[in-house]
């Protein structure tokens, strides 16, 4: 199975220099969920399944969290950026072709996919290759979830975002693929990355804060409508039983 091609080639030319400065701020705080769910663990090989432009490996090898980084991506753009970059700890960079990762099984002590899944057409495939090859995963989505999400759907679709969820039913994937939750954290986006988000929106940074506000009074809320869902989990071995 391989990505679709009009999505191949959409993404084939996806990475260039506009809007670097944005997507290095947001890897920034992806890479330190990363690091804060994986804080209690040490992993000798870490692979990141979907690393575009490389941001958040390069905050990764900086930080020290693994001296073996490896990433596979579907984009030549991407590639290229990533080894334009000289990332200090990063072993091997591999275009693959959304689906079949190109390492042995149990190769990985830990395989990272950060804001992947909601552009991926089979996910449950992705899923279970990523299951197959890694030991550990931290997985991140970003939470686009309403209750009239339709009514978006031209602007999720300009993301290239084609899945939605919530913590819960993320959780409810993962767990339907035999992964197994240790840690996650309902994250909710840091001011710097607000900030260039709604740079030509004041009305819009002004609401987000408020809402951000609420949900961190009422924690409740908080697990059905962050920003983003991380999770830390562990593979089982048993498949789960139907009917």
């Amino acid at each position: 199975m391989e990505v679709s091609n009009h999505i191949k080639q959409a993404y084939k030319e996806q990475y260039d220099a506009s809007m670097t400065e944005w997507r290095n701020i947001g890897a920034k705080y992806k890479a330190k969920n990363i690091v804060d769910l994986a804080k209690s663990i040490t992993f000798k090989n870490v692979l990141e399944v979907g690393a575009g432009e490389g941001s958040i490996l390069n905050w990764l090898s900086e930080w020290g969290f693994s001296e073996n980084l490896y990433g596979v991506e579907i984009s030549e753009s991407g590639i290229e950026k990533i080894q334009s970059k000289n990332i200090k700890n990063l072993k091997e960079i591999l275009l693959f072709d959304g689906y079949k990762i190109p390492y042995p099984d149990n190769h990985f002590d830990l395989v990272i996919c950060s804001h992947v899944m909601e552009h991926v057409e089979h996910e449950r495939v992705l899923l279970r290759e990523i299951k197959r090859v890694s030991k550990h995963q931290i997985f991140e989505v970003p939470i686009d979830f309403s209750f009239y999400v339709d009514k978006k759907f031209k602007h999720f679709l300009s993301y290239g975002h084609i899945n939605i969820y919530t913590p819960a039913l993320f959780r409810f994937l993962l767990l339907s693929e035999g992964f197994k939750t240790l840690k996650d954290n309902c994250h909710l986006y840091h001011s710097d990355v607000l900030k260039m988000t709604y740079k030509n929106n004041s009305l819009g940074l002004l609401v987000t804060k408020i809402k951000h506000f609420l949900l961190r009074l009422f924690p409740y809320f908080r697990g059905i409508k962050p920003s983003s869902y991380a999770i830390l989990t562990s593979k089982n071995d048993q498949e789960v039983r139907i009917f």
